[in-house]
Order: structure tokens, then C-alpha cells, then sequence
């Protein structure tokens, strides 16, 4: 761990200059307690850099908490050992299992459900209560928010079948909110913006502007990002169960679970830290207190993590939540090449296209550089290879 200034320290052995200048420019507002935490996989972002956990009191940046609300994982470990898996499906059942879990959860910007199944509609009713409640409307947001639970979405989103050390078969994935979440997201980002301007507030950058605890807007933020929290929870749950039912269509063999973890990495909790209670803020990061459940993917066609947090109160109960971007969309579609791409793929089934090229395993940090990084933070409990791929464009 590295103290970069008494309210900024850092566990990224690998930080690129802007990214630092960027948290040293979060960890300077007034309402910090005691200081941000920069993750091993941290980089650039809006705002606030992607892989910070960030306590404050009495105050929240929207944009530090991000675009993508409740964005996070959900793995399952099943029965399947990967030799029998692979018998059970024959030999095209790895492209055929790949095809059927893309026909049946919408991928991609813009892809929606134009129907909504059975298995999505004792979810839907439990996000309509929970709107009732909070007093709040998502249509207000998004008028097809129903259309969107149950879908992907792209950029670095993904279902994968993984094998851990055991060869015990793992059903991996990672969405969020969906357009929903962005559109609340955006909005209260601007409604910050737009009091900062109206009271003269000083900001180093535009999307450091917050909202204050005790008054209507913060409220309201609040409410809507409990929603869209929850929204991108029950939108990974829906589509693992999808995930399960295309394995158990076709090995022919209902899948047995022994082990399901669903966690955030860009969400706010209340919890104590330091003596003080605080709005804990964790863009890029996931809640590693002692004994907690945890996934750390890796990037495409790499290494992903199943662990267990170690309670660094130092680290604010927090780990990593990925490999961490090291190269932008454009410069890795600059750099590199689709034939890269599928040397960086051998042996996972996955859609060959260049649309993934921006996702190269290459334009993001090594992710055992970042898991050795964190080894204060969390316990490996197992490692996941890929043999199966799945992606929006």
C-alpha cells in the first residue's frame, strides 16, 4: 500500500499519472472521512477514477458512484465437472450452449425483451413495490424499463461457463442496471451540476459536483439509486436462471447448485468507517469485509476469481473488482489486431468477430499483477478459466 497524500492511499502498484491526479482531485473535497482507497485495477474515469472506494459524510457524488448503477457479478457453481460436460453435449455442445444463452438473453446497447417471461414477472412486480414505496416512477426515467431486465448490454459485460481448479463447471456473469440506471445515473449527476452553478460551489471538475445529505435532491438520489440498485440485482438473477436453463436444455440434466454469490461493484451503502458513519461509495470496487463473498473478473479470455474478503478496515472492508482498463476502447482498436484477439481466445468458444477487439485481454491491466496487488485485501478461494464466451457488440 502506498500513502500518495494522507487522504489518498493506493494499492494499484500499476497507476498511470492522469488516473492519480484524478483521485488526488476526489480525495481533496471537504466531506472525505478519513480517505479514498484507489484499488488495484483503478483508472480513469468520470469523474471519479473507476476502482475507488470512497467514504463521505453528509454529501455523495453522484458521478463517483457511477453511470452504470448496481453494476456487478453473479456466479453459480454446479454439479458439472468439465470432462463430463463436454461429453453430455457432444462435440458442437459448447457452440450450441453459446447460441442458445445468446438467443435467449438479449444482448447489446439498445436490446431489449419484447416479451417478458414468466420468470421475470414476480421480479418485475417486486421492482414496482419497491418503486411504490420509494415513491418513485422508473418510467419516469426509462418508459420501458420492464423491456430491459433480463438483458446484457456490451463493453465489457459478459456470460461466461468458467472451470475452477477443480474442473467443478461455474456460470459467470456481469451486467448492471441496464439504460435505466443510466438515465437516473445522468440525471442526478446534471441536478448536482446544476446546483453548483446555482450556489457558486468551486469544483476542480464539473463531475465532483454532490448532493447534500438533508435536502430534497439528495433524498430523492437516494430513493432512485436504492431502485436502481436493486433493478441491476434481480437483472443478473434473471439472466443466470436463463444461463441455467439453456445448460439444462442442453446436457438434457437439471443443473444443481451448491454455491450462488451476486454482488455490486458500483453502488453506495451506508456503513461505519473510522469511527464515523458514512456514505461508502464504491465505484470499481466490492465490499470485502471479513468473510464476504466476492467475484473479480478478469478481462476477456482471462483468469476470473471467486474470494472471500479479509476485512482490511485500512482498505475500507474493499478489493478490487477487475482487471482494471489500461488502454481506452479507441487506442486498443488502434494497437491491436483481430488476429491478437484470437490468439488471445484459443481454446474459448465465443462469437469471432473484431466488434470484441476494444476487449483484448491486452487493453487491460494483467489481472494477476492486480490479484497479488490485493492480497491484503481478499482470499483467493477459486480461480475460473473460460471455455464458454458470451458478449454484446
Amino acid at each position: 500500500m502506498e500513502q500518495i497524500t494522507k487522504r489518498l492511499l493506493n494499492w494499484a502498484s500499476i497507476l498511470e499519472p492522469h488516473t492519480r491526479e484524478q483521485a488526488e482531485r476526489l480525495s481533496r473535497l471537504p466531506f472525505i472521512h478519513p480517505h479514498v482507497a484507489l484499488m488495484p485495477d483503478a483508472h480513469l474515469g468520470k469523474g471519479a477514477t473507476v476502482g475507488s472506494v470512497i467514504p463521505t459524510v453528509g454529501a455523495i457524488v453522484p458521478a463517483a458512484v457511477g453511470v452504470d448503477i448496481g453494476c456487478g457479478m453473479i456466479a453459480v457453481r454446479t454439479q458439472w465437472i468439465e470432462s463430463d460436460l463436454r461429453r453430455a453435449v457432444g462435440d458442437h455442445g459448447l457452440r450450441t450452449l453459446r447460441e442458445r444463452i445468446e438467443e435467449q438473453i438479449p444482448l447489446s446497447a439498445g436490446k431489449y425483451n419484447q416479451r417478458i417471461e414468466e420468470s421475470a414477472s414476480p421480479r418485475i412486480v417486486e421492482l414496482e413495490a419497491l418503486a411504490g414505496e420509494l415513491g418513485f416512477d422508473p418510467a419516469t426515467a426509462a418508459p420501458n424499463w420492464r423491456l430491459q431486465l433480463g438483458t446484457l448490454g456490451s463493453g465489457n459485460h459478459f456470460i461466461e461457463v468458467s472451470v475452477d481448479e477443480e474442473e467443478r463447471v461455474w456460470l459467470f456473469l456481469h451486467s448492471g442496471s441496464r439504460g435505466v440506471g443510466n438515465k437516473i445515473a445522468q440525471h442526478h449527476i446534471q441536478v448536482a451540476q446544476d446546483l453548483a452553478a446555482r450556489w457558486f460551489i468551486p469544483l476542480e471538475d464539473p463531475d465532483l459536483a454532490y448532493l447534500v445529505e438533508g435536502t430534497p435532491e439528495f433524498d430523492r438520489y437516494i430513493a432512485e439509486l436504492r431502485w436502481a440498485q436493486h433493478f441491476a440485482l434481480l437483472n443478473r438473477e434473471e439472466m443466470m436462471d436463463r444461463v441455467v436453463a439453456q445448460v439444462e436444455l442442453v446436457t438434457g440434466v437439471p443443473v444443481e447448485e451448491s454455491e450462488r454469490v451476486n454482488c455490486h461493484h458500483n453502488y453506495t451503502a451506508q456503513e461505519r468507517h473510522f469511527g464515523k458513519d458514512v456514505w461508502l461509495s464504491r465505484k470499481g470496487a466490492i465490499d470485502a469485509s471479513e468473510g464476504a463473498p466476492g467475484l473479480i473478473p478478469g478481462s476477456m479470455g482471462d483468469l476470473s476469481y471467486v474470494v472471500r474478503g479479509r476485512g482490511n478496515r485500512v482498505a475500507l472492508d474493499s478489493s478490487p473488482h477487475g482487471a482494471g482498463r489500461s488502454h481506452s476502447r479507441s487506442a486498443a482498436r488502434r494497437e491491436f489486431t483481430h488476429e491478437q484477439l484470437r490468439e488471445a481466445m484459443t481454446g474459448i468458444e465465443y462469437r469471432d468477430t473484431d466488434a470484441f477487439l476494444d476487449e483484448i485481454p491486452a487493453a487491460y491491466k494483467p489481472i494477476d499483477v492486480v490479484m497479488q496487488d490485493a492480497a491484503d485485501l481478499v482470499e483467493v478461494v477459486h480461480t475460473l478459466r473460460q471455455i464458454v464466451n458470451v458478449k454484446g457488440d
